[in-house]
Parts: C-alpha cells; sequence; structure tokens
C-alpha cells in the first residue's frame, strides 16, 4: 500500500466523513457511465499483487494467502472512524476462531501422524495374515491331495484284499469237497474191508471141517493174516475211539440245546423283572426320602402353625346370636367351611345394619357411578325381605328374556324399576337392590345378577346356565316314563353322561353325590329327581345345581389356564389375533368358525363384523394385553367344545 499516500486516502474518507456514505457508483460525485473510485481501484490492485506474489512463492501456505485480506481489512478499520469499533470486534472474533482452529489442526497433526502409522501397521498386518492364509491354503490342498492318493491306495488294497478272500474261499470249498470225497472213499473202503472180512470168515467156516487136513504152511500164513487183519481193525477202532469219543449223539443234543434255550430265556425275564423291580425299588426309595422330607417339613409347619395360630373359631356361639336361634343357624351353617361360615356371618351382621338404615346417601353423577344409581341426595330404604328381591330379580329376568335385549342391562334394569314402581320410586328400589345383591353373595340368584350388573359377567353366562338345567330336567322327565317323579341312579348317570360327555368321571360322581348318591347304595335305587331342581324362598338353589355352577366355573378357569400355557406369555405381554387364533384351535381342535370368532370377538373387543380376515397384514397388527384378553374371556360364555388330541387318543 506505499503507493496509496496519507493525503489521497484522506481525501477519500472526507466524502465519507461528510455524508456518513462510502463512495459508489450511485453518488452525486460518480454518475452512472464513470469508473470505480480510486480507492476501490487501488485496493484491488494492491490485493492482486500481494496474491500474485504468493502465487510466485514455492512455499505459500493458506495461512499466507489471508495476510492480503487481512491488511487490507485493517486499511478499512483505519480509514472508516465510524464503523472501526464494530470492524474491530469482527476482525477480532475472526481472528480468535481462526486461532482455535489453528490449535485443534495443531493438536490434531500427531493423531494424523499416528493415524497413518496405525494405517500402515494395519496393512502390514493385513498382508501378513493374507500370506499365512495363503500358505495355510495351499498346505490344506497339499493335505487334501495326499489324502486322496491315500483313500485311492486304501481302495486298491481293499480290492485286492476282497479278490483275495475271494479266491481263499474258492480254494477252501474245493478242500472241503476233496476231504468230503475222501470221507466218502474211506467210508466205502472200510466197508469193503468189513465185506472181505465177513466173505474170509464165510469161507473158513465152510472149510472147517477139513480143517485139520489143510496144509500148516497155508494155516500158518492165513493165522498171520488174521492177526494183522485184527491189528489194523484194532488201529482202526481206536483211531475211531479217538475221534468220535467225545461226540454227543444228535438227539441228547437238540435236548440239551432245547434245554438250554429255554433256560437262557428264563434268565432274560428273571433279568427284566429284576430290573424292573431295582427301578421300582429305586423310585421308592426317592419316595419315601420325599415323603420323609415333606413329612418333616410338614411337621415343623404344624409345630409353627400351632404356635403362631390363632385356635379354632367355635361357631355354636353364634347360635345365640343370629335371629332365628340355633335352628336357623345349624340350618344356615349345613355343610360349610370356615371361610364359608364367616361370608355367613357378614351377611347376617350385614343385613342387620341393613335393616336399620332409613335412607342411603345418594352417589352423584359421575361417569364412574352406574347409571341406575345417579343421584344427589339421600334415597329411602325399602327394606324388603329377601324373598321379596329374589322375587323381583326372577321377574326382570323374565322381562328381560321376553324383549330383544337391544339395550344395556343397567339401562334395562332401570327402566324395569320405573315401569314396576313408578318413576318416583325407581331410584329408592335400585339403591335398595343395589345394597341387598351387594351384601348376600352367597345367593346364587342375587350373586350372579350382581355380577351381570356391574359388567363382571355377560348376560349370556346365567342364560346359557339357566338353558343347560332346563335341558336336564326335560331330559330327566323324558327319562321318567311312568311320571312318578322318580329316576334310577343308572339312568341319572346315563343322562349326565349325554348331556356332558366331556365330563371326567369324577365330575359325573360329584354331580351323583350332590344329588342324593351314595357309594352303597345301589344303581337300581330310586331318588326324586325334581328335588334337584327346586329353591327355597329365598332363591337359594339345590346342592345339585349349585354343584353343577361350581364345575362350569372351574372348567372355564381350567380351560383359560390352558389358553395362557399354550401361548406361553406373561400376563403383561401382548398376545396378537392370529397367535390367540392358534392357540385356541390347538387347545380345544373341535372349535367351529363361528365359536371361535365369537371368543376372537369377545378377547379383542371387536364386532365379529370387524375381526381381520384370516391371514392379513391387518390381522397381524391386531394386538391387546394378555391380561385384558383373558379377563374379557372370563366375563363370556367360554367352555370346551370337544376333547383335545391326547384326550382324544386316550
Amino acid at each position: 500500500m506505499a503507493s496509496l499516500s496519507r493525503e489521497e486516502k484522506k481525501s477519500q474518507y472526507e466524502l465519507f466523513a461528510r455524508g456518513n456514505t462510502v463512495p459508489s457508483i450511485s453518488s452525486q460525485q460518480y454518475p452512472l457511465s464513470t469508473a470505480k473510485p480510486r480507492y476501490l481501484e487501488q485496493l484491488e490492485n494492491y490485493l492482486r499483487k500481494e496474491l500474485l506474489l504468493l502465487e510466485l512463492g514455492k512455499d505459500s501456505t493458506q495461512e499466507l494467502r489471508l495476510q492480503p485480506y487481512r491488511e487490507i481489512f485493517e486499511f478499512f478499520i483505519e480509514d472508516f472512524k465510524t464503523y472501526k469499533p464494530l470492524l474491530s470486534s469482527i476482525k477480532n472474533a475472526y481472528e480468535v476462531m481462526l486461532a482455535h482452529q489453528r490449535e485443534k489442526i495443531r493438536a490434531l497433526e500427531p493423531l494424523k501422524a499416528k493415524l497413518v502409522t496405525l494405517n500402515e501397521d494395519c496393512n502390514e498386518r493385513i498382508m501378513a495374515m493374507r500370506a499365512e492364509e495363503r500358505y495355510e491354503i495351499s498346505m490344506l490342498k497339499k493335505e487334501k491331495m495326499n489324502l486322496l492318493k491315500l483313500i485311492d491306495k486304501k481302495n486298491e488294497e481293499k480290492i485286492s484284499l476282497q479278490s483275495e478272500v475271494s479266491k481263499l474261499r474258492k480254494n477252501l470249498a474245493e478242500e472241503y469237497l476233496r476231504y468230503l470225497s475222501e470221507r466218502d472213499a474211506r467210508k466205502i473202503l472200510i466197508g469193503d474191508l468189513n465185506e472181505l472180512r465177513y466173505q474170509r470168515e464165510d469161507m473158513s467156516l465152510a472149510q472147517s471141517p477139513g480143517v485139520w487136513g489143510e496144509d500148516p504152511v497155508k494155516l500158518t500164513l492165513a493165522l498171520k493174516m488174521t492177526r494183522q487183519d485184527l491189528t489194523r481193525t484194532q488201529m482202526e477202532l481206536n483211531t475211531m475211539k479217538a475221534n468220535f469219543g467225545d461226540v454227543v449223539p444228535r438227539r441228547d443234543f437238540e435236548m440239551q440245546e432245547k434245554t438250554n434255550k429255554d433256560l437262557q430265556e428264563q434268565l432274560d425275564s428273571l433279568r427284566a423283572d429284576y430290573e424292573e423291580v431295582r427301578k421300582e425299588h429305586d423310585l421308592l426309595l426317592q419316595l419315601h426320602m420325599s415323603t420323609l422330607k415333606e413329612r418333616d417339613q410338614f411337621f415343623s409347619e404344624l409345630q409353627e402353625i400351632q404356635r403362631t395360630s390363632t385356635p379354632r373359631p367355635d361357631w355354636t356361639k353364634c347360635e345365640d346370636v343370629v335371629a332365628g336361634g340355633p335352628e336357623r343357624w345349624q340350618m344356615l351353617a349345613a355343610d360349610k367351611n370356615s371361610d364359608q361360615l364367616v361370608d355367613v356371618l357378614l351377611e347376617e351382621i350385614g343385613e342387620g345394619r341393613l335393616r336399620e338404615k332409613d335412607f342411603f346417601p345418594g352417589l352423584g353423577y359421575g361417569e364412574a357411578i352406574p347409571t341406575f344409581l345417579r343421584f344427589d341426595g339421600p334415597v329411602e330404604n325399602k327394606k324388603p325381605s329377601k324373598k321379596e328381591v329374589v322375587h323381583i330379580l326372577k321377574d326382570a329376568w323374565k322381562e328381560r328374556l321376553a324383549q330383544e335385549q337391544k339395550e344395556k342391562f343397567p339401562d334395562f334394569f332401570f327402566n324395569f324399576l320405573e315401569h314396576r314402581f313408578g318413576p318416583s320410586d325407581a331410584i329408592a328400589w335400585a339403591y335398595t337392590i343395589f345394597e341387598n345383591i351387594k351384601l348376600f353373595r352367597t345367593n346364587d340368584i342375587m350373586s350372579q345378577f350382581y355380577a351381570v350388573l356391574m359388567g363382571k359377567r355377560m348376560e349370556s353366562v346365567y342364560i346359557n346356565h339357566k338353558e343347560t338345567v332346563a335341558q336336564l330336567q326335560k331330559e330327566m322327565i323324558n327319562a321318567d316314563s311312568q311320571n312318578e317323579g322318580l329316576l334310577s341312579m343308572e339312568q341319572f348317570s346315563t343322562i349326565l353322561k349325554s348331556i356332558f360327555p366331556l365330563k371326567k368321571e369324577e365330575q359325573i360322581q360329584e354331580l351323583m353325590e350332590a344329588g342324593g348318591w351314595h357309594p352303597n347304595s345301589s344303581s337300581a335305587d330310586l331318588f326324586s329327581y325334581r328335588v334337584l331342581f327346586m329353591e327355597n324362598e329365598e332363591g337359594q338353589s339345590d346342592p345339585f345345581v349349585h354343584k353343577l355352577w361350581e364345575q362350569y366355573v372351574n372348567e372355564k378357569d381350567e380351560y383359560l389356564h390352558e389358553l395362557k400355557q399354550e401361548l406361553g406369555l406373561e400376563l403383561h405381554n401382548e398376545v396378537t389375533l392370529p397367535r390367540m387364533r392358534r392357540a385356541l384351535m390347538n387347545i380345544d381342535p373341535s372349535l367351529d368358525k363361528q365359536t371361535l370368532n365369537t371368543y376372537l370377538s369377545q378377547a379383542f373387543q371387536l364386532p365379529i363384523s370387524e375381526l381381520p380376515e384370516e391371514g392379513s397384514e391387518e390381522e397381524e397388527g391386531t394386538k391387546i394385553c394378555l391380561r385384558l384378553a383373558l379377563e374379557q374371556l372370563q366375563m363370556a360364555d367360554v367352555k370346551r367344545i370337544g376333547p383335545r388330541d391326547t384326550e382324544s387318543t386316550s
């Protein structure tokens, strides 16, 4: 910038100082036809000159290339006094950033060198590993060729050995035939010798009358020959004894072989029996040891219970407290355990407190309040008897079954009360009946009505149970040809098995015992079947109907437990619709499509018409929490349609 004098720069800046504007082509001093300002041209010329000098230099770097720009920016800062603080702060900010970047570059340069070194080491390792792999591959190929040669050699040896074996077999067969022919020749020779001997003896006997007239020389020669024959025969006899002295007759051999076989079979049978007895003994020992451990554990638990538990309550003390005295308490406590007696006692206490109330507090109009209980203010307690409540519930069920069931059950219940008692007393009767059915849980009609009313059970469960009881009663009436109200235990058992083909023998026996059958009673004994379906004034069913309902609940729980086991998921996991479909078909193969879709609709809370098609992508995306699905199925009328495969094959 030596060519640009201070005076010239001042003359340029004076214009800017007066008007506080930079000279530009739009100002009056520089019309559109004039060239650039001189100061701008000088700056551009200086920049080009400096850049040209840097390009001519051999070791010019990016840092040096920034120097001309930095100088020109400093000239601007010095010349434009008004903007000097702002421009200085901008320049300082850029300088700080450049210094920071230079520090980072300096810090990264050792890492770059280290990275280059590490890259070279890695390349060398890779080359070494590749060379080692090539060497191993070549060695493996050589080993493969050697093994192939060895296999070929072994195959050749095998072929030669097989040919040698076949040759030896042929030689052995030839030798065997030669020995057989030699044996036969020896036998023929021995036969011929014996024949000659016999002929000689016959001849000697024939010539015996004239023996004394024979020549002594001939006799001596004949004697000598006879003695030789005797010696030879004796030697053959000794040879036969030596060869066949240890030979057993074939008949004795076969008898001994048969005896040995029978004894071997007996030994094998005894060994198998011994193994079974030994295994049973080991199992009994294990069972004995586990029984001893359980006994010791139960004994310690018994001691702990005896030490910590409270004494068994004396339920006879309730006779003087319960209304009706000892007779009513004995009727209430018949065939009940302690837990059931507690429920009975709580109902008696609750009934007394319920009758003491004249008004119920209204629950308000909240969304969580059932529609038939939405009321604000005191509600009158109508104080009906249990018999009256049961009668109202039965009438409600009759009217519900007679209509099309379009409205929800709570709305129907309130409309039924309005129709029966009038709009003014409907809410009072709703509160009164609700408190009664909530209290008396041991009453079948009240407990089932409460479950349906509160949405804990679907109406179809109660309706199907009543239809099952009606069908059972109809079958018994049909079997009673004399219309005497009596059936034999054999007829009773046959009817139960025909209506409940999936029930086990133990369940059928439980129903028969609830109906009055005893183990010591005969199958021809008659009993009155009509009493099985009778109810008392308070709506309590006979033990037979109660046992039938209890078995239905247990079978549903067992069915849903099998479903959970088949799914193999925890309760908090989600289950897809296809997986639920497969699990239901696995545990109950006899499910028809309509029933299966009904179960899936209940589990996934979807209408049957909106269920995705089987095998579609939408079906795979339909999920629900397993706990919620099982709760929904627990509310519905879910039961087994047919036996499982394992049950049917057994």
